[in-house]
């Protein structure tokens, strides 16, 4: 029969309790038992030799003291009244009856002999009891000490047994389990725990057992699965177009596809496990994959026996919002290079040859306009205007995609000279001048005297300031104005149009200079989307800044800033 955890523990602890609460009950026994003893000995028999002294010391003063048979005679009646012992009640009575014989004639003393004799018998007696109360006393004390020397002993026995052996009851079960515990959390799952014991710890190492038999059953159900998986990855990582490179927390290559060792010019047998910044000190291209260069979007590598281009992806790989390594990733966009830089061509090819061809259908329009030619009906002049309007669509259009066909093939055709700010911005206002009286909108100027010149295109940066000032204008309500400030800041000269449109959400800001991006809920269906991002480039081509800070409600403030240099 098994005895549990639970039942030893209460068992022991019972077993103490009654060990202590018979120590204790024994204890105030044998002690109020000595204490009573104690006490009639000194409430019966040496009161009654106290009685009999004083009785003595008055025998002897009779004859001297009057106050002597007085002081005997209330003594023996005290003595009369603490008979305690055999043969002291005859001893007390022979006793009076000397005395009563004394009090017939005090001045007689030839009783006096019978009188001290009684009192000694009485205290002979007494003083007997006292010898025999006190070997019972002692007794009763060395009977205690034995019985409490015992209970002690078997309870000191029974407090070191559970000093030694409860610890290791408990402990030891739970350092086998603290091992295998552990070794589970290493992934040791043949780990198992041996306890002899029938209780509460012996089910808890079943228990563990059972746990670590399915734990080690579906380890290994899955390893072979779990190389099966990994062995289709590299496959599939291996036949993709794009390369990759796997990087572990410390930056040691974990692996390469094919790809990758072609372009690296690496085998992967050859350096897997080593830390990739020594490896980029012998290959430049793997130095380049490994700098964080956010600017630089593509790279030219010559691969197929031709110069291509690819885009690098760093992906961070996580656990538990732990980085644990690294995924770097080249994308082969040489196509898409290819078809963009055919689509460039054929955009400046198609975007020149219309602009002559619209310019003419410009001037055959104002020329129907004169009066020389004939008069027009109204309906006739409305398809006129009609026609000069999308002719000036048509040529704003057709120069935007040409300014984008420098920009995308980088033949940016830049003429920097000394400008003079205001210059600028006079050239500026007098283009979009119609555009805003027709709006019914005001524009307001702020150039102070005095501004410092700038370094740049006049044409170009009129170009964009024009851009900034058709928007403003074309997003301000009517009879509202529209301001143009000037101004040196930090030796730099800033250029800053703002206007009083309904704003731009603040989500859309960081796209604003892309390329054909509008923003939603403009309606603007004449524009390209090609304007802010044509600005863009024509700003920093002359190394300038450019920007825009906008709120809903609160209208825009597009700006651009140049060095500011010392006029000619």
């Amino acid at each position: 029969m098994s005895i549990r955890l639970k039942t030893k523990l209460s068992l022991g602890l019972v077993f103490l309790f009654i060990v202590i609460l018979l120590f204790g009950i024994l204890g105030l026994f044998y002690i109020n038992r000595l204490s009573n003893e104690g006490r009639l000995v000194l409430q019966n028999n040496h009161e009654s030799l106290v009685y009999c002294n004083s009785m003595l010391q008055s025998l002897e003063n009779m004859k001297i003291d009057k106050d002597a048979l007085n002081t005997f005679k209330d003594n023996l009646k005290k003595q009369q009244g603490n008979i305690t012992e055999a043969g002291e009640k005859e001893s007390t009575y022979d006793l009076t009856k000397n005395f009563n014989e004394l009090l017939v004639d005090p001045s007689d003393s030839s009783n006096y002999s019978d009188i001290r004799r009684s009192i000694y018998r009485i205290q002979d007696l007494n003083e007997m009891a006292i010898v025999r109360k006190n070997a019972v006393a002692q007794q009763t004390a060395d009977n205690a000490k034995n019985i409490l020397t015992v209970i002690f002993t078997i309870l000191t026995l029974v407090a070191f047994t559970f000093i030694f052996n409860l610890p290791g009851i408990i402990s030891d079960p739970i350092s086998s389990l603290s091992e295998g515990i552990l070794a589970i959390a290493n992934k040791n799952y043949k780990k198992r725990i041996y306890l002899k014991q029938d209780d509460e710890f012996g089910d808890l190492a079943n228990a563990f057992n059972v746990m670590a038999g399915k734990l080690d059953e579906y380890e290994s159900s899955n390893l072979a699965k779990i190389k099966f998986e990994k062995s289709r990855i590299e496959t599939i990582i291996n036949q993709m177009r794009d390369g990759i490179i796997g990087l572990d927390e410390k930056r040691n290559i974990l692996f390469l596809n094919a790809v990758s060792e072609k372009l690296l010019g690496l085998h992967e047998a050859e350096i897997i496990g080593k830390y990739a910044p020594d490896i980029a000190l012998t290959n430049d291209l793997v130095r380049t994959l490994l700098q964080d260069d956010p600017g630089k979007k593509d790279l030219k590598i010559f691969a197929d026996n031709k110069e291509s281009y690819f885009s690098k992806d760093v992906l961070d790989v996580t656990n538990n919002a732990t980085i644990i390594g690294q995924v770097i990733v080249l994308r082969n966009i040489t196509p898409f290079h290819e078809l963009n830089e055919a689509k460039t061509n054929f955009i400046a090819t198609v975007s020149h040859e219309l602009k002559t061809p619209i310019s003419s259908i410009k001037i055959s329009a104002r020329l129907l306009t004169d009066l020389r030619v004939g008069d027009l009906n109204g309906e006739q002049q409305e398809l006129i205007r009609s026609i000069t309007d999308d002719a000036d669509r048509l040529l704003k259009i057709t120069g935007e995609l040409l300014n984008m066909s420098q920009v995308e093939t980088g033949n940016i055709q830049l003429k920097l000279q000394p400008a003079d700010p205001a210059m600028i911005v006079t050239q500026a206002i007098q283009a979009v001048q119609l555009q805003a009286q027709q709006r019914q909108v005001q524009i307001r100027t702020n150039v102070p005297d005095g501004l410092p010149f700038i370094h740049a295109d006049m044409e170009k940066t009129s170009w964009v300031l024009i851009n900034f000032l058709t928007n403003a204008i074309k997003y301000s309500p009517e009879q509202t104005l529209v301001e143009v400030d000037v101004f040196r800041k930090d030796n730099k000269v800033e250029f800053v149009v703002s206007d009083r449109g309904k704003g731009i959400d603040e989500k859309y800001l960081p796209r604003i200079f892309d390329r054909y991006f509008k923003v939603p809920g403009t309606h603007d269906r004449n524009g390209t989307g090609l304007g802010l991002s044509i600005s863009k480039e024509f700003i920093e081509a002359q190394g300038g800044q450019i920007w825009v800070d906008s709120r809903i409600g609160e209208g825009s403030r597009f700006g651009f800033a140049f060095a500011a240099i010392t006029p000619p």
